[in-house]
């Protein structure tokens, strides 16, 4: 449990959570913080005279009291900066918060986490492409990770719960209260299954400025950021932004150029800034997870009605495993023109694997019928 000067470390006025970490590197911790000297708060920087008075004035450790008082009256997990439970994908980004707020069982250190985030106006699109990514992510152990908004994020957060996946909201207000309101049930059945999880204390308001806090966290929280649907001036694109500012994967689904709220998914397509997926298959490829099949290395036939030339290029992919394309158009004597089409042809129908760098190769073992 983290220490009262933990918790008064974030209610300073003018510390924000780069200048906090600052003074915990200097100081090594709270606590040191709060007895440092004037002189020795304001050779760290972002720190002035008006900010070291603020840090020795006692309204922080006061306030700090209160919020004790209320997470430990309601069994909410408080994760610092510094502590071992402390989500690790987090802790990487710049701007990560010093002190979370955490009601759930998820383990925030999954071994696979993936956020859900797009519109509040959701079309049937959307949440029919939402309910099946979510159906197909089950075989793959994921934490899901949302914003508890309207739209994408709460039907990405029923459909975990109807799939038995963890799942996580991250709201931007204190844990006294539940916003949207309408989503109260559905945070109640989240508690059991995941949690709820925010940087602000008790008696936070879910303001404006709040929403792109807590979207650098849905960011930051997961290995990969997923936008179903999204308008171009949407918050989805904020947290589509800050994963790529986190060098995290972020993935869209396209959509009709007429529909609104494709076109933001559209744009971070167009734009680079997105991988364009069109389902689970999409992800475990660019993801680089091996579905329990491919793992177990199935002896599986080839079809009978390949080519003379397609047998040439699957014969040389069964002897050199994991090959540069230009290598195979001189192994096989075929142009790049003609050998682009077999390959595509042979990705089809399963046979080959396009990997980065125009790299090639088998997608299993396989048996001649």
């Amino acid at each position: 449990m983290p220490s009262l000067y933990e918790i008064a470390l974030t209610l300073i006025p003018g510390v924000g959570v780069v200048t906090a970490r600052n003074l915990l590197d200097q100081f090594g911790d709270a606590e040191s913080v709060f007895k440092a000297k004037p002189a020795q708060l304001m050779a760290i920087p972002g720190v002035g005279p008006k900010t070291a008075g603020n840090i020795h004035a006692k309204d922080c450790l006061t306030r700090a009291e209160k919020e004790l008082a209320f997470v430990e009256k309601y069994k909410i997990r408080m994760l610092f900066y510094t502590s071992e439970d402390y989500p690790s994908r987090l802790r990487n980004c710049y701007d990560a918060p010093v002190l979370l707020y955490y009601k759930g069982n998820a383990d925030l250190n999954s071994s696979r986490i993936i956020s859900i985030v797009g519109t509040r106006n959701a079309t049937s699109y959307g949440k029919e492409l939402t309910d099946q990514l979510v159906a197909d992510l089950k075989k793959h152990d994921v934490v899901v990770i949302s914003g508890l908004a309207y739209g994408i994020d709460g039907i990405a957060h029923r459909a975990c719960l109807k799939q038995d996946i963890p799942t996580v909201g991250v709201v931007g207000h204190g844990l006294d209260r539940i916003y949207p309101a309408q989503h109260r049930p559905l945070a109640e059945k989240m508690m059991s299954k995941g949690g709820l999880l925010t940087e602000f204390p008790s008696g936070t308001n879910p303001d404006r400025e709040n929403f792109p806090k807590r979207n650098r966290v849905v960011a930051g929280l997961a290995d990969a950021t997923i936008i179903v649907e999204a308008a171009v001036n949407g918050g989805a694109l904020i947290t589509a932004e800050l994963a790529n500012s986190y060098d995290r994967d972020v993935f869209a689904f396209p959509g009709r150029v007429q529909d609104e709220y494709s076109s933001g998914c559209n744009y971070l397509i167009k734009t680079n800034r997105a991988n364009l997926i069109t389902g689970v298959k999409d992800i475990e490829y660019l993801m680089g997870w091996e579905v329990e099949e491919q793992q177990e290395q199935k002896q599986l036939s080839l079809p009978l009605n390949l080519s003379v030339e397609e047998k040439k290029v699957v014969d040389i992919l069964m002897q050199k495993g994991t090959i540069a394309i230009d290598e195979i158009s001189i192994l096989a004597q075929l142009p790049h023109s003609k050998l682009t089409m077999i390959l595509l042809s042979l990705e089809m129908t399963g046979i080959a694997i396009a990997l980065p760098g125009k790299m090639y190769k088998l997608s299993f073992t396989p048996q001649h019928a």
